[in-house]
């Protein structure tokens, strides 16, 4: 089960760094592709709008 990064998100790019297998893609709503995710809820550890969460 991936993470996915819902309408909250405002591009600020915290995931973007803590994330470990580079999953996560920039956009006006970043994005994280479920066949790289590894389910390890580091993105999620550190969004400060809680806009990503498991599937």
């Amino acid at each position: 089960m991936a993470y996915v990064i819902t309408d909250d998100c405002t591009a600020c790019g915290s995931c973007i760094d803590e994330c470990p297998v580079e999953a996560i893609t920039e956009g006006d709503i970043y994005k994280i592709d479920p066949e790289t995710c590894t389910d390890c809820g580091a993105c999620a550890d550190v969004c400060p709008v809680e806009a990503i969460n498991p599937e």
